[in-house]
Formats: structure tokens, sequence, C-alpha cells
């Protein structure tokens, strides 16, 4: 290499290329540029005529220059241009073999590129001066084999960091592996201090020079996250101090909808001088059970990086009901116990099935939830399979539905008979039962059962070969109280009796709270000790690689307990996540007892890299440029010619500009129509429409609602906003108090999101009114293709046991008094919600205390949408029998629109009047 000032050139013979500039100069000037072209008529005459003398123009001065240094830049850029370049007789010069020592751990990562680049340079120095090279990496040291540099280059790509540290063990595997003849050595070290190193570097130096490499970055370490007080504290280490620097941590997870995330994002301040920092962040339960790493953003290396483990948190616990009351009815609510009973220990989240499940929450409990779509048993399942607990408590939905009947559902551990058993109410013989002792075999064993917690109503479980081993508890009779079986790493518990007091008192006693305890429900163990986790097996589900990269464990095999905590990180023992049968823990590359130093060097070595600067090649550069001279040679040239303007040229540069600007502002457009929607649906009452596909049954849906829409307008004080039809695949439900779905045929059915979106809508008190609009031609059921069309829409969803409204239902006088629900048709029962089977009539009362809750469905055929159907001045699109009896018809058509929203709005008003009389009794009225 010669060397010129700061630049050296690895190929100098061809700089006599620059000699010939000058005569490109002479040949350029000779040769003007194309002349411009203009179409003259009288040029006709001059048609044959020659020309003796020939006159030239001269290119310009400023194009010559262009070209000259475009072929300047093209010749030193050939020439190997190196800023910097190294100096040859420094102490890595030699003419022997060359042993390239690299750390190879965590902190090499950062910067691993340029140190590829710099071992790039190295070897390409060796190759020139003919030096076999061998390589080590001392985070997995195997014996050096001294070949010809050449190769080694061609192989650095395969050469990567790993995310641990070279311990004593493999320092000494390393020192073991040495050749015993004599060799230089460059040891690229990762900077850190390590007391290791100090046998090794002695045996290098006693087979030749031994020339060391650090990196002048900056190198940043992350600790595990703690949970104290509350919060989330982290600490942030970096190697040597310096001046006031700022970084930014960023928390990293799932978004409810499953995808990738920054769900947070905090700054950090190393003071002056300062080698460690705190921050502290203050994050919901519900955000923080879906972080699934921490990371010092821009520091790329697995020290940078932190995997949270169930030492972060209390457990996480979903809770979703299939049925809530309203109105202050907390005590009836399924979940008030269980409230009660985890809010001091566990952190409950809320939300639906869809929005937790990426949450990946401890546990999940359905009290009373009988039918689940698909897409949420497949989550469910996988999440099971994952290591959650399934929590299941009985109900009349449960009772009353068909789930793990014939044959066993996957997330239930029994089968169940049909109805349940009342054995202490008003309709029963029998008294209440209490609970038999706990087997040892149980989890609740030891547990004391108190006196006073009985069971009057609970599901039965079939005989089964398998139900004794699955009976957890049970009833002094025998009959089972909880079973629990094992899918896959996790498990599934039913309780055969309600979550509230109305099956038992159990939820009321303290037994409640401690046998949820012992499911490990409402408790999460303290961190372990190694000797607690002797006999286990720990299996990795996430592991780091040494840039601070999560991926999956594939096929990595288990860990041994005693192993997991003290054994130090290797290829058997990756950093990560590892799940074991009731909880995970997480091994960093950083622990809270690593302390970061710099390697300190005996002043005899020569350390490169911290004072001198890097070797960096111009010829890209220098060719880039090239080409850039050589595009505005030509775009000059097409200027000089006349050949760049016109109306083509122009209209072409203003298509391009329209299309620019255009595109964006449509895309802009598109997403301020969108929110302006959303917001209105969400300010106004707004009833809506299920899209069936069927571009006239739509528009007649449309025109349905706008007429009921008005008549609520002008009869009552609601006033709706203008209906509209969603689309359940992509628009949002919870905006709207009711949805009318008119069922075709031939209409697609839902994918299991839209049947996700459908039982929250439900579950949250949301109401469908499904119409087959066949009552002309069909019973009721699947005597229609309608009625077919219906069962197999709503198999999926999570529908209560229903009955024929009866006359005393809510529904017959939320605003008008009715018997009668007419639409087009008038022919058919309307099924609603089944009342509860203990509802009495109350002597003196005109109807019995039932239907607390909005019925989430409403089934019929009788086309109420045709009924109410009205066009823009409000006249009827549909005609309905003749005369006076069609009209009246109609009214009551209307009637019946009235009361069902009525009923959507207030729920359990009317139902209320029933305790009129008590309450004026007791004023003494």
């Amino acid at each position: 290499m010669t060397v010129l000032g700061p630049l050296g050139f690895t190929a100098p013979w061809l700089l006599l290329g620059l000699i010939a500039l000058p005569v490109l100069w002479v040949i350029l000037r000779a040769v003007p540029p194309a002349p411009i072209r203009r179409m003259f008529p009288g040029v006709v005459l001059l048609l044959g005529l020659k020309d003796e003398e020939q006159v030239t123009d001269r290119t310009p001065w400023w194009l010559l220059l262009m070209r000259m240094l475009a072929v300047a830049a093209v010749i030193i850029g050939l020439a190997g241009p190196v800023l910097n370049p190294q100096d040859e007789a420094g102490d890595s010069a030699g003419s022997g073999p060359l042993l390239v020592v690299m750390d190879a751990s965590w902190s090499s990562a950062s910067d691993w590129r340029a140190r590829l680049e710099a071992l790039d340079t190295l070897l390409t120095r060796a190759e020139r001066d003919g030096r076999p090279v061998a390589l080590m990496r001392l985070t997995d040291p195997q014996e050096p084999q001294f070949q010809a540099a050449g190769v080694l280059k061609s192989r650095l790509t395969g050469i990567q960091p790993e995310p641990w540290q070279p311990d004593e063990d493999r320092m000494a595997r390393a020192l073991s592996l040495l050749p015993e003849e004599d060799f230089d050595s460059y040891w690229m070290s990762d900077g850190l201090a390590r007391d290791s190193r100090a046998a090794l570097l002695s045996a290098l130096e006693s087979r030749g020079t031994v020339t060391v490499f650090e990196s002048p970055r900056a190198h940043y370490a992350l600790t595990p996250p703690r949970f104290e007080d509350g919060h989330v504290a982290l600490a942030l280490r970096r190697l040597r101090p310096g001046p006031e620097t700022e970084l930014s941590v960023a928390a990293h997870g799932l978004d409810p909808a499953g995808n990738p995330a920054v769900l947070a994002r905090n700054p950090v301040i190393f003071e002056q001088s300062a080698t460690e920092a705190e921050l502290v962040l203050n994050l919901p339960a519900e955000l923080r059970a879906r972080i699934t790493r921490f990371e010092i953003e821009g520091a790329r290396s697995a020290g940078a990086v932190a995997l949270p483990d169930d030492s972060l948190r209390r457990r996480e616990v979903a809770l979703i009901a299939g049925n809530e009351n309203r109105e202050g009815l907390e005590l009836l609510s399924p979940l008030h116990f269980l409230h009660k009973a985890l809010v001091p220990t566990a952190e409950l989240l809320d939300g639906t099935l869809e929005a937790v499940l990426p949450a990946n929450p401890d546990v999940i409990v359905l009290a009373d939830v009988a039918t689940l779509a698909p897409g949420e048993e497949a989550g469910i399942l996988e999440w099971l399979e994952a290591g959650g607990t399934l929590l299941r408590f009985a109900g009349p939905r449960l009772a009353a539905s068909d789930v793990s009947r014939s044959e066993e559902d996957a997330l239930m551990p029994v089968r169940l008979r049909a109805g349940g058993r009342s054995v202490g109410g008003a309709m029963s013989w029998g008294e209440p039962k209490s609970l038999a002792p706990f087997p040892e075999d149980s989890p609740f064993y030891g547990l004391d059962i108190p006196e006073d917690v009985t069971v009057s109503s609970q599901v039965m479980a079939q005989p089964d070969p398998t139900l004794a081993s699955r009976v957890i508890a049970q009833l002094t009779d025998g009959t089972p109280l909880v079973t629990r079986k094992r899918v896959g790493q996790g498990q599934v518990v039913l309780f055969h009796v309600t979550a509230n007091a109305e099956w038992s008192s159990l939820p009321l006693s303290g037994l409640f709270v401690q046998m949820l305890e012992r499911l490990a429900v409402s408790t999460m163990p303290a961190a372990p000790e190694a000797e607690d986790l002797e006999g286990t097996i720990w299996q990795p589900i996430r592991v780091l690689d040494a840039y601070g990269r999560v991926g999956d464990a594939g096929t990595l095999p288990g860990v041994a307990g005693e192993d997991l905590l003290s054994t130090p990180l290797g290829p058997e023992l990756m950093p990560g996540l590892y799940q074991g049968e009731e909880r995970s823990l997480a091994r960093n590359t950083v622990t809270a007892e690593t302390v970061l130093e710099p390697a300190l060097w005996p002043e005899r070595i020569s350390v490169e890299g911290l004072s001198r600067p890097q070797e960096t090649p111009l010829a890209g550069w220098l060719l880039a440029g090239a080409i850039a001279l050589l595009l505005a040679d030509v775009i000059a040239s097409l200027a000089l010619s006349g050949r760049l303007g016109g109306p083509r040229a122009r209209g072409a540069a203003a298509a391009l500009l329209a299309a620019l600007l255009i595109l964006p502002a449509q895309s802009r457009a598109q997403e301020e129509e969108s929110d302006a929607a959303a917001i209105l649906a969400a300010s106004e009452v707004t009833l809506a429409h299920v899209l069936t596909g069927d571009r006239q049954l739509d528009d007649l849906a449309q025109a349905g609602l706008r007429g009921l829409s008005d008549t609520l307008f002008f009869r009552t004080s609601v006033e709706p906003a203008e209906p509209v039809g969603v689309d359940l695949e992509t628009d949002e439900l919870a905006f709207f108090p009711m949805l009318y779905w008119p069922v075709t045929a031939g209409q697609p059915t839902p994918s299991a999101e839209a049947y996700a979106k459908l039982n929250e809508y439900l579950r949250s008190g949301g109401m469908i009114l499904f119409d087959t609009r066949d009552a002309d031609v069909a019973g009721f059921g699947a005597a229609s293709p309608e009625g077919r069309k219906l069962q197999q829409l709503a198999a999926p969803l999570d529908i209560p046991p229903l009955e024929p409204v009866p006359q005393d239902h809510v529904l017959t006088r939320t605003f008008y008094l009715l018997q009668d629900f007419p639409g087009r048709y008038a022919s058919r029962d309307v099924w609603v919600e089944a009342a509860p089977p203990d509802a009495e009539l109350i002597e003196g009362m005109p109807f019995r205390n039932l239907n607390d809750n909005v019925t989430p469905v409403v089934i019929g055929g009788n086309d109420w949408a045709a009924a109410w159907a009205t066009d823009e001045r409000g006249n009827p699109l549909v005609r309905m029998g003749s005369g006076f009896a069609g009209e009246r018809q109609r009214e009551i058509a209307y009637r019946f629109g009235v009361n069902l929203v009525m009923h959507v709005l207030t729920g359990n008003y009317k139902s209320d009047q029933v305790h009129v009389p008590a309450l004026l009794d007791r004023l003494g009225q």
C-alpha cells in the first residue's frame, strides 16, 4: 500500500491514468455539443447545396470540468483509496502465522459489523503479506487451524458473537488448545474486565507479539426488571464514566390485536461521570401483562435486553362473565365475589377474550360462559398448551346448554348431565348439601371446611372411567364439586356451582379464597431457590441471541431445575424465558449483580482502536460520485441541445407531481371519514343492521331502521342518528346498542374473529334482532332455508336458553302495552332469553319479578324492517294488507320497535315496577 498523507492506495499504479486527463480535455474541447434543431420552411431552398467551410463551436468550460472530474473520480476510485490507512510497520505487522482471538461475547455485538470490517482489513493486509491466519472465539473455543488469509476472509459472514461471556472454563479450554509453535496474536477484546484473561495473555505473549483491538463505542447494560411498590424498576449501567447522556428504554409486547408493538418508551439520563441510572415505570396491570421484553434502544446487544418473568408481577387474572347484571345489582353479578377475593392479591384484567389472550394472562375465569366462538376456543387451547389455567364456574346458561354432553368438550374437565341438579330450592324435597373432607391427592387437602358452607344447586358430571381421577372436591353425597384435567402444560378447572351465592354459600366463605390460593389463581410463589428446583425440568420458550433479538426456542432441550439459576450461560443454557409446571423464569445475560468494568491491559501491550481512527475505504464513494457527475453531464447535454423542455416533459412532470399530492390527500380523507363515523356513532344513539351482501335487502334494512329512528324521534325522548350498516369483519360493534340482522339462505358465515366480536358484544349488553323474514311460509325452527341458516349462524354464539316472549316479559311494557309483535307478517312467535326457573308469580302482583337483564337476542321471522321502512320523506315503502287493518298492523310493528329500543336503553326499569307496592307500603302510603 502506498500512503500519501491521510490517504493510502491499494493499487497506486492506477493513478498513472491521471496523466491522460489533459489529453482528454483537448479531445472534449474538439467535439462540440449537438446542435439545436429548428424547423424553418426556407431551408428547402438550400437543399443540395454544400458548404466548403465548417465552423465548430466549443464545449462550455463548466461541462468540460464536470466530465474531467468524473473521469478523475473513476481513476482514483479504482486505485483503492483508503482514509486513515493503518501503519504496516506497527505492532501487528510481521511475516509469521497470525492468531486472531475474539472474545465474541454479547458486549461485542453492538458494533460487530465494525469489528468485522477491522478484521477484514487485517486479513487483507495478511493476505498481501502472505501470512497464514487462524481464528479462535473464546465464547466457543475450538482448536485453531492456520490457513490462507483469503480463505478465512471469505467466511467472515459466518462468524457471529454469542449471548454470554467467556467464563473460566472456556478460558482454560482455549489455553489448552493453543499451538506449540510461535505465532503473533491479535486479540479483539469486548472491553470488559475479566480476571481469567491473565493466564491466556501470558501464554500468547510467550509465543509472539500480542496486539489488542478495543472498540471506542460505549457499552450499556440493562438489569432484569423488579416489581417494587406497584412499580417496575430498571437499572441501566455503562462501562465508562462520561458526559451526561440520554438514552431511551422501550417496553415491547403485544397490542390488543396480538401484533408486536412498542407499548411504552421512556427516557433515561446518565448524569455526568455516573455509571448507573434508574428508571421507574408506573404501568397499568393490563399493559404490564403484555410486555415481553425491555430494551435500550440503539444498544443492539443481549446485555441491553431484559426479559420479564413471573417475578415481575402478581398473577394476571382475566374475568369474563356470560351475563353481567346492571344498575347496581353487584351482589347478583357472577364476578362480584371473585373481584373481592382476587383484588388484594392479583392483577385483574377486564376485556374481551380476543383482547386478553395476547396479554398472556396466568388465569382466565369464565363465569357461566357456555359457548365460545371457534376462534376463541382455538386461542384458549393454544394458551392452555403453553401453561395457562382456565377456571370455569357453572350457572343457568351452562346447565341449559349442550356443552360437553354427548362427548367431552376440549375446554371442560368432564362430561355434564343436562339440566343440573337442585337439592335445596323451593321446588326440591332435599336439603342443601355440605362439602366432604378433601382427599390427600387434592390441592385443597388440609383446608378446614366451615359448617355453614352448603350447596343447593350444581351441574352434575356424567359417570366416566376418568371421573374419579379428575375430582378434587366433592359433596358429602359423593357428587363432584370441583373437577380438573390437564391440557398440555396448563389445566382446566370447573366449579360445578356458580361464582356468586345463587347456588351455594361457598363464595361467601373464607374457604373460597383459600381454594383459589391453592389453585395458584390469586397468589404467585416467591422467587425460588436453587434447592427448590431440584428434580424439575424447565423448557425454554424464548431465547436471546447476542444482538438482543428474541426468538423461538424451537427444539432446544429442557434444563434441569438445579442448573437453571446457578450454571453459567452457554450453548446448553441460553439466556431466555423458561417454563415450568406452574410458572416461568427468565435467565438474562445481565443480572442485578453484574458490574461493568473496563479491561485494563499491561503497558507492554499495544492497544488499537481507542486512539487511532479506523481505516475507511473511499472507492465506493468516489465511484458513486463519478456516476452522479455523469448523470449530471447527460442532463446538461440534453438542456444545451434543447431536448429537455417541451410540452411533453412539462406534462409528465405535472402529472407526477399531481399523483404525489393526490394519493396522500385521498388517504387522509379516508382516515378522517372513518374517524368521523366512529365519533358520530359513539356520541349519538345509532341503530345498525348487519350487511348481508344482498344489496336490495341491505337497502330495505337501512330504510326500515330509518323509519324506526324517525318514530323514536317523534314519540320518545330518544333522538337517534342516521342508521348505518356494519360489516362484522371490519367494523367495531361496541358503538351500537342494537343490531338488526336479516337472515338469508345464501349470506356468508362470519369468520372466527367476527364471532369473537359478536360474543363480546352480547356479553357486554348488546342485543341482536335476528329476522328470518319467512313467517308467511314456515313455522319456527329449521323448516325453511332461512331457519336452517339461522341455526348455522347462531351455533358459535354464546346465546342463553330461549323461550317465547311470556305475557309478563318486560318487552310487553317498556313503552307501549303489547301482547303481539307483528312486522310485515304476524304469524309467528318471538323468542327471547328464558326466565330463571325459580321465577314465581307473587300474590297480588300483576307479573313476576324477572328479566332483570336485557335479553341478548330476539329471534323472529316477521320481517320487521319491511314494516318500518320509509323513504326520505317518511312514506312507507312496503304495502301491508289493505285498508285500516294493514295500517293498524304497521302501527303495532312500530310500537314493537319502540319497545325493543327502549328495552335496550333502559334495561330493567319497567321490571322494577313490581316493587312499587312494597315501597309505598313501607312509606305508609
